[in-house]
């Protein structure tokens, strides 16, 4: 009988971060970018409709308050409407852009 050493498995900490968390940290960070997309539209939606605190200055806000104005100075509503719309857009793209450059399987490529 041939003495053969006892392989020891990795220990779980070690586990965690050499193969789960890195595999995972992606899809982790694009679901937060969409999130925070989310969150800037629902902010802007509410805001929009009166139903957040009046003193604090939105976008959707600026939006509500110049909709009366909307054929005489459209620029009133459209301008905020760009600023949401490029905003969760960069934060959209920056969300991606870290997937692509933190997915341990498109760095194979």
């Amino acid at each position: 009988m041939s003495w053969r050493p006892v392989h020891q498995a990795p220990s779980n900490a070690k586990l965690m971060f050499t193969v789960i968390l890195p595999n995972a940290l992606p899809p982790i960070i694009v679901q937060s970018a969409l999130m925070v997309g989310s969150a800037i539209l629902f902010e802007a939606g509410l805001s929009f409709l009166g139903l957040t605190d009046p003193n604090v200055v939105s976008w959707g806000q600026i939006i509500g308050s110049n909709r009366q104005y909307i054929l005489d100075a459209g620029y009133t509503v459209t301008i905020p409407g760009i600023a949401i719309f490029v905003t969760v857009l960069a934060i959209s793209l920056v969300g991606d852009g870290l997937n692509d450059a933190l997915n341990p399987k498109l760095r194979q490529r």
